[in-house]
């Protein structure tokens, strides 16, 4: 029987080209699940195989489980069992028990072929998927092999891929048949059927598209930085050239656009817009609104947002059909960018300063006048009179040093009470409340002023409760409620 064993496994790995281990391993699951049939479905088989000589042995399982907690007689043996055969014995521990093998022969043939040759299609899917990631392909071309519920099952050689229908460009009208090339969006382990999973729609797409396009790119005289798309549509790529001689946005469209047109027709006729990478955030978004020009831009960090001034002839340009020029920049450069004319430029700021007025004539208690010297110097908060460098406060002309100390007296007494105040509010706020991207102790304080400690309470909230609490914007309000539930889905 032994002998029968080794021969099996021998003709089993030659034909399906698999490890032998892979067969032994198919092998012992099929011994133990017919064991397990001769004493119960619920109990723990392990089955062992001598990979030289092809004996075997089978032992019946059981986990070690504290008395009170002991529900399963198949698969637990309470602790006090437990020790009456080995006194050492802990909970958590197995006990293992010989049992007589089973006779080969007398398995059923069909059951054991199934496991076996069940354990096999996996090992050589497997193998297949493996030899398919080592070649680091990103780009996978196929057939179409057949349409089930929307979605494409796709054949690349000896792979076969799944396009889901939401990874589709939008109004493709894919057939049975035809050749289609897509993005290795990722691999699902877990799935039954097609393990790698495509997208025509992802931005990495196009930039891979166009690294097959353009050899420049594989030489690394140049680079694409970003891409954003409204797939089927328009999309947007950033270059760069890392060689001065090389015009990358002229290589990208190549003699007489034949490299751009090439990816054009490939995404169904999606328009694409080239521009040029920068360093400067703001040099890049000005970039990224192309065809529109822009009159000015003001940058807030902290925020992460850009105000872009242009004029009333070149609105309706920077905005794009449905807003889509302006969100595609936005997506391509990462920055939230609010287009305005310049009406609405000098009323913001107007609002603004006024703001900051207010601001510093109350908590500074200063007139007007003295107010209105530190924003047209450029002061904006309290923490910019409270800190910085002496020697330039000392600058203003109009303020003597005298001045000067107490002004910036005045601004730390309030910043140190008001942080003093917001310690008090914090208390009881949970850490990771604390830690959310996007928050900080004054905001969590508000928060907490109305009742939010907890990311779950957080969470909970609708975007105009959230505005309506901490008097933030409904973009930023509407990102920290997704931060906040992002850990539901993890």
């Amino acid at each position: 029987m032994s002998r029968e064993i080794l021969l099996l496994v021998d003709a089993l790995a030659r034909e399906k080209n698999v490890a032998k281990d892979v067969v032994f391993g198919a092998l012992e699951s099929a011994l133990a699940s017919a064991t397990k049939k001769r004493i119960n479905d619920e109990a723990d088989v392990r089955v062992v195989i001598d990979r030289n000589t092809g004996e075997y042995e089978s032992f019946r399982r059981w986990q070690v489980v504290a008395d009170e907690t002991y529900v399963n007689e198949f698969l637990e043996m309470p602790l006090s069992e437990a020790q009456k055969q080995d006194e050492g014995v802990e909970v958590g521990d197995v006990i293992e028990e010989s049992l007589e093998p089973i006779d080969f022969g007398r398995i059923g043939a069909q059951a054991a072929k199934q496991v076996i040759l069940q354990r096999i299609r996996d090992a050589e899917r497997e193998q297949i998927l493996a030899d398919f990631l080592e070649r680091k392909e990103h780009i996978v071309s196929g057939t179409i092999k057949r349409m089930e519920r929307g979605n494409a099952i796709i054949e690349a050689g000896k792979i076969e891929a799944l396009l889901p229908r939401d990874q589709m460009i939008p109004k493709e009208n894919l057939r049975v048949g035809d050749r289609v090339k897509a993005f290795l969006l990722r691999i699902d382990r877990n799935a039954r059927g097609p393990q790698i999973i495509l997208s025509r729609t992802a931005p990495e797409f196009i930039i891979k598209l166009f690294d097959l396009e353009v050899p420049e790119i594989e030489d690394g005289l140049m680079e694409i930085k970003a891409a954003a798309r409204d797939p089927g549509m328009r999309a947007k790529i950033a270059v760069k050239s890392n060689d001065p001689r090389v015009d990358p946005i002229g290589t990208c469209v190549g003699m007489r656009g034949t490299r751009v047109t090439a990816v054009t027709n490939e995404l169904a006729g999606e328009r694409v817009d080239i521009v040029h990478w920068s360093q400067d955030p703001a040099q890049f978004v000005i970039g990224a609104l192309a065809p529109a020009e822009v009159s000015s831009i003001v940058v807030d960090e902290e925020k992460h947002s850009m105000d872009v001034v242009v004029d009333e002839a070149n609105l309706a340009i920077a905005i794009g059909r449905g807003g889509q020029n302006v969100r595609l920049a936005s997506e391509l450069t990462g920055w939230n960018i609010n287009l305005m004319t310049q009406e609405e430029s000098e009323k913001k700021v107007e609002a603004e300063t006024a703001a900051t007025r207010v601001l510093f004539m109350e908590k500074l208690d200063v007139d007007e006048e003295v107010a209105n010297i530190l924003i047209d110097e450029g002061f904006s908060t309290l923490e910019e009179v409270a800190y910085v460098p002496l020697a330039e406060m000392l600058e203003i002309e109009a303020f003597d040093e005298d001045t000067v100390n107490e002004l910036r007296n005045r601004a730390r007494n309030v910043l140190l009470t008001e942080a003093i105040v917001t310690e008090e509010q914090l208390e009881g706020v949970e850490d990771s409340l604390l830690a959310l991207d996007g928050m900080d102790k004054s905001l969590a304080a508000k928060l907490a002023s109305g009742g939010v400690k907890t990311l779950d309470d957080l969470a909970d909230l609708a975007v105009d409760e959230l505005t309506e609490i901490t008097g933030i914007d409904a973009d930023r309000a509407k990102q920290l409620i997704t931060n906040a539930r992002s850990h539901w889905f993890e």
